[in-house]
């Protein structure tokens, strides 16, 4: 076959794929709505929040749908409640308490005739010691990190969650397990380029000690964004609600650190 001939070839066939172009129109039916709930306390005093919205259509605007008009308690394991009371659309609020390590925690939220429950034990505080900065390449490309420093207790099972603050906005959420560190001395990096701070930014931690399902549902939330490797294919991170709610509840110890950029 001659060049000319070999380049009609592939032309040919060029031609014939752009001719086989077909627009799809995807056909995505609508789920009946499910209820959300996203909730927390912590061993600080504070006033706690639960956060109860409903899912929406794919093809809505992206919104908080949310849900007014539950009833949420929260009780330990010796009875005692604490009501959380509604302060704007689809927010409760509870009135200033801590939660206690070793503790197990259940909230009820009642909406419509039905009781959707979630339970969480407080894990012991591991104290966040410090933060330091680290530098790694790229690419040719040399950006800044933040490390948290921390002594993992020898013997127990211990997950952790890293809220990062940069400037006033939260821009990282990660977890992590003791499997290959049970106690040792951590810098566990925060992958968030910080390549742009001037003097004054401020850099917050909060570092939460949380319980294995608590782990569980914000690790599968990594993983369904891309967060720690590629995208898998998307699904609901594994609630410990009943009833087929959405969300977690986290009973968390928590300590943080902050770092002002001179």
């Amino acid at each position: 076959m001659k060049k000319r001939n070999i380049l009609g070839f592939v032309f040919a066939i060029l031609v014939g794929l752009t001719g086989c172009e077909k627009v799809i129109d995807l056909k995505l039916d609508n789920a009946a709505p499910q209820l959300v709930i996203y909730g927390g306390l912590s061993d600080k005093v504070d006033n706690h929040l639960v956060m109860i919205s409903k899912t929406y259509d794919f093809t809505d605007p992206n919104r908080f749908n949310a849900v007014s008009g539950a009833k949420v308690i929260v009780r330990n394991e010796e009875g005692n409640t604490i009501e959380y009371v509604e302060v704007s659309g689809g927010v409760y609020q509870s009135p200033k308490f801590r939660g206690q390590s070793g503790k197990k925690y259940t909230l009820d939220v009642t909406f419509e005739g039905k009781i959707y429950t979630a339970s969480s034990t407080m894990p012991d505080k591991v104290p966040l010691d410090s933060l330091t900065f680290k530098d790694f390449s790229f690419f040719g490309k040399t950006s800044t990190y933040v490390a948290a420093n921390y002594n993992d207790p020898k013997g127990v099972q211990n997950q952790y969650r890293y809220i990062l603050t940069v400037k006033g906005k939260v821009e990282a959420d990660a977890v992590s397990e003791d499997r290959f560190d049970d106690g040792n001395t951590i810098a566990n990096v925060i992958f968030y380029k910080l390549d742009d701070l001037v003097s004054g930014d401020t850099i917050d931690v909060e570092f939460q000690s949380i319980d294995r399902n608590v782990y569980r549902y914000f690790y599968s939330l990594g993983q369904n964004s891309g967060g720690g490797g590629p995208p898998v294919a998307p699904a609901n991170p594994p609630s410990n609600f009943n009833n087929k709610a959405l969300g977690i509840f986290n009973a968390c110890s928590t300590s943080k650190k902050t770092v002002v950029i001179k």
